[in-house]
């Protein structure tokens, strides 16, 4: 808009308040969308994480009971991984009566990267006689 003389524009009408912060509001939300970008990504990769947990300590309870009634190595380890997901580790370790799984899973960490994360879960049960 071109102006006739200094804080007045060619029709007269003096600049108010409103006209001077004009796009002033679009400025502000390009230097704060990438901070909320970060933050969003943020919070997907805390969700995946906690969604990974609840995998793993299902997987293991799963596990444990499997192998407190009896089962095979196998098939106790098939079943925690079909229950965690791919890329799972099973651990057993029997002690006396008590049997102890654990299972570790890999975390999405989406776009940020970063360094790797496992999630993990162990559960204990008695073997039944």
């Amino acid at each position: 808009m071109a102006r006739a003389s200094r804080g007045r524009p060619l029709g007269g009408r003096p600049l108010g308040r409103r006209d001077v912060e004009r796009g002033s509001a679009t400025a502000e939300l390009a230097v704060a969308l990438p901070a909320v970008a970060v933050l969003i990504a943020v919070v997907l990769v805390l969700a995946s994480s906690a969604s990974a947990q609840l995998r793993c300590a299902d997987a293991a309870r799963a596990g444990a009971r499997a192998a407190a009634l009896g089962e095979s190595t196998a098939t106790v380890t098939a079943t925690a991984i079909r229950l965690a997901g791919t890329g799972a580790r099973v651990g057993l370790v029997h002690d006396g009566d008590w049997i102890t799984v654990t299972v570790s899973s890999p975390v999405a960490s989406g776009p940020l990267g970063g360094a790797p994360l496992r999630a993990a879960a162990s559960a204990v049960a008695l073997a039944e006689p």
